[in-house]
């Protein structure tokens, strides 16, 4: 028997290994060529810190309380040496990848369809060269063709699988849109690297609250395409919101989603007071539609800047701090923003 192994550096990449059976963090990660920071490796040191942020593991009674007292280790701190996974886990390593000999994996990708969903999104379909092992909510940064600068985006897809989607905001002059719809061809190939993000999907153990803007619907449809994977059972809510009626896609796959998840359950917010939807202005006053405690709930949000912000300041002024918060902020064009 063998676990997945999730190491997110503190630099945003995360390098995916398997760990045997009676093997610890740090053998496993050395026998995948990956050097975590290390002095002793006999639970002396402490040098080999970490937390785990997801899964079930042992550490046994081996270490010194020098290395790691009972606090440390009561809130999921850990040292590699000793930690024994007992499930697939998530384990924040605090060093740059680049200095445990583990940078993002670069692979290829090759074009397997372009299609504009509306005026303001454009989706992606690639064939990966292999299969990236990702945590659902992680994006790549994708180049383009016999060139050497990329963009970031979030995957819209379930993580493992050689087949790879990604909603892309259609930005009028903007590099990766004008190739999109002016040039991609099927078969171009894209060079990939990737994964990266401390925005990811947490052990679900309590009701999640999804907050997406515009082309932020990406990497919830990835976490939905895990959830339903995994047969999670928690309640689950999404408020989707956009500028105009037009520009909400992917109505079919929330849809599906809903259809093979009793406890998942959406509602679309419309900017646009001349819309007639049902739903104006901002998520931040439809919060009354979440069915659900928001401070029982996690909650992951993903849009623009301004989107992130209100919602920020909206959960303060309430005095409503969910149970957790993750975000991811984006502009086109920009690195992503993330707040674990």
């Amino acid at each position: 028997m063998s676990f997945k192994v999730a190491l997110n550096f503190e630099d945003g990449v995360t390098r995916v290994i398997d760990c045997n059976d009676g093997e610890t963090v740090l053998d496993a990660a050395y026998r995948h060529q990956v050097k975590l920071p290390m002095d002793c490796s006999d639970g002396v040191c402490g040098t080999c810190k970490g937390t785990c942020r997801q899964g079930k593991y042992d550490l046994g009674d081996e270490y010194i309380d020098e290395a790691l007292t009972d606090d440390e280790a009561e809130d999921g701190i850990i040292l590699t040496c000793q930690m024994l996974p007992e499930s697939d886990v998530v384990v924040y390593i605090p060093a740059a990848s680049s200095l445990c000999a583990s940078g993002p994996q670069a692979i290829t990708s090759t074009v397997t369809g372009v299609q504009a969903l509306s005026d303001t999104t454009i989706e992606l379909n690639v064939k990966l060269s292999e299969p990236l092992a990702f945590l659902p909510g992680q994006y790549i940064n994708l180049g383009f063709p016999g060139d050497n600068d990329s963009r970031a985006y979030s995957f819209s897809s379930l993580p493992g699988s050689d087949e790879a989607s990604f909603l892309i905001r259609n930005v009028p002059g903007g590099k990766m849109s004008s190739y999109l719809s002016n040039t991609a061809v099927e078969g171009d190939e894209l060079p990939v690297t990737g994964p990266l993000g401390s925005f990811y999907l947490r052990t679900v153990e309590r009701p999640v609250l999804m907050l997406a803007g515009g082309t932020g619907l990406a990497p919830i449809l990835s976490m939905l395409e895990y959830m339903q994977a995994e047969g999670l059972q928690q309640p689950v809510f999404l408020l989707y919101g956009v500028t105009n009626v037009s520009d909400l896609v992917k109505l079919d796959a929330l849809e599906a989603f809903a259809e093979a998840m009793p406890q998942f359950s959406y509602a679309t917010v419309v900017v646009n007071s001349e819309s007639g939807h049902e739903r104006q202005g901002f998520v931040t006053d439809h919060m009354d539609a979440v069915p659900f405690a928001l401070v029982e709930a996690d909650t992951y949000l993903c849009g623009p800047p301004p989107m992130v912000d209100a919602v920020r300041q909206y959960f303060k002024d309430s005095g409503t701090e969910p149970h957790s918060f993750h975000y991811e902020k984006f502009n086109p064009s920009t690195p992503k923003e993330e707040a674990a």
